[in-house]
């Protein structure tokens, strides 16, 4: 018996070294040929034990809440040193999720983990705060979060909507739900909803309280893998001050109008590979924040990020800084990227107060259609937009401060753009150096009205790359921009 027992241990020893090799080499295979050195994400596991969620008492009906069976499921894994919580098909209606050290969220296909609408599960201890996220892990190590279920926040139940954004089927839908209307009819909230009970006073109180929907916090070494994360109240996935990061083969996906629907917002981490995944989104799609003020810097910089094949639809953007980068940004590598009717297709945004440096910021091989803003677009002056629909910025732009933004060495080439109005556009600030030491090669854009749209203090270098009007059969337009 003890030699069986040793043979299976060293089966499962050679097949978990396999594995893990299997990945390593994969991982590998996307940092050759970088036009900066990005220190690698690291390969590691969780322990080979495994239990399913159903045995916990969990019920796959979409009425059952099953908050209780997740805790107990987790617990019971990491009594044993952790391991791999399977979700079997079927709709798991619950309450926030705090995933522990070791432990493996494995979803199967046909599973779907949904945020009960029962708003008063989220509730944090702090009745002011924002309320807990669907699936969350703060100071954890060795997170993964896998398979081909999905992860669905229940987004209606949160999110503010504008009437100017939806169709009238759609907001006669929003109507049914309950909810109050203000801003002389051109605002819904969901307060005071038919079937969901208020958990803040005012409509505005409790629309401050949204959250994000995967949210791990200080955690070291952490996968995302092949899952749909969709419909989140607020962000999708947001890994803050994370360390060893890898987001592979994941689509996130929620109505193109949803109010702060972030789809991968990565928050001051370090060491990060995203690759091979499908975003439809309302706001940004791939996005690196790094804090605003001391509290960003004191937190550190978004550093050796890899970006790599990814395709991004409807976006704010299809890669972004930003808006707060106080930390810092340095050694990112974005290519091998398509962007299909977002917004805008390489942003750049901060303001005074939330600024800072970016350094190594290399990006190449990105194809984009039908961009209905800018292709590629450097704003200075950028300031939150509230969800009211008649919000007016107080104060007007200020010229003066502390961590003002500091674009620079960013290196863009290789870019080939179909149908946008405007190609390139750098908005900065009077007498600050902000936008600078910026260089787009080789690069092609088709346009609908203007090629370049540059403040003459912003500095960029632009070479061997035509900008070419639609509808003009001749006339391709080369420019050097200093």
């Amino acid at each position: 018996m003890n030699r069986l027992i040793t043979s299976l241990f060293i089966a499962f020893a050679a097949t978990t070294a396999m594995a893990q090799a299997t990945a390593e080499e994969a991982y590998s295979s996307y940092y050759e040929n970088l036009p900066v050195d990005v220190q690698q994400v690291n390969v590691f596991d969780v322990p080979a034990h495994e239990m399913k969620l159903t045995d916990f008492g969990a019920v796959g009906d979409g009425k059952t809440i099953n908050t209780e069976a997740f805790a107990r499921a987790i617990s019971a894994l990491t009594k044993q040193g952790g391991g791999t919580l399977i979700v079997p098909q079927g709709i798991y209606m619950t309450g926030p999720i705090a995933l522990k050290d070791n432990i493996r969220l494995h979803l199967e296909r046909g599973a779907i983990v949904m945020a009960s609408e029962d708003k008063r599960l989220f509730l944090n201890k702090d009745p002011k705060a924002r309320v807990r996220p669907l699936v969350s892990a703060s100071k954890r190590r060795n997170i993964m979060i896998t398979g081909e279920g999905c992860i669905d926040g229940n987004g209606a139940q949160w999110r503010p909507v504008k009437r100017q954004k939806v169709s009238d089927v759609e907001w006669k839908q929003f109507l049914k739900m309950g909810g109050t209307v203000t801003d002389e009819g051109q605002l819904w909230f969901p307060f005071n909803l038919k079937h969901a009970e208020n958990i803040a006073d005012t409509p505005e109180a409790q629309e401050n309280m949204r959250a994000d929907l995967l949210r791990l916090t200080d955690c070291e070494n952490v996968v995302i893998e092949g899952i749909t994360v969709q419909n989140s109240p607020r962000f999708h996935v947001h890994p803050v001050r994370c360390k060893n990061v890898v987001i592979n083969g994941v689509t996130v996906r929620c109505p193109w109008n949803a109010q702060n629907g972030d789809a991968i917002d990565i928050s001051n981490c370090q060491r990060v590979l995203i690759v091979n995944s499908i975003i439809d989104a309302g706001d940004d799609g791939i996005c690196m924040k790094g804090g605003s003020g001391q509290q960003g810097l004191e937190d550190g910089p978004c550093e050796d990020v890899l970006i790599e094949d990814n395709t991004v639809y409807h976006a704010h953007g299809g890669f972004v800084i930003g808006s707060d980068v106080s930390g810092g940004m340095n050694r990112i590598v974005v290519r091998r990227c398509r962007f299909s009717d977002t917004d805008t297709g390489l942003r750049f945004k901060s303001g005074i107060g939330r600024g800072g440096k970016t350094e190594n910021i290399f990006i190449s091989d990105i194809v984009m259609t039908d961009i209905t803003q800018q292709a590629i677009v450097f704003e200075c002056t950028y300031v939150d937009r509230k969800y009211a629909v008649n919000t007016k910025d107080e104060g007007g732009i200020k010229t003066q401060g502390s961590f003002a933004p500091d674009f620079r060495d960013i290196h863009i080439s290789d870019v080939v753009c179909h149908n946008v109005p405007v190609a390139i556009k750098a908005v900065g600030l009077p007498d600050m150096k902000c936008v600078s030491d910026i260089h787009i090669t080789n690069s092609h854009f088709t346009y609908s009205s203007k090629a370049c749209d540059i403040d003459p203090h912003c500095l960029l270098d632009i070479e061997q790359t035509t900008f070419t009007k639609l509808g003009s059969a001749i006339g391709n337009e080369s420019a050097t921009a200093n």
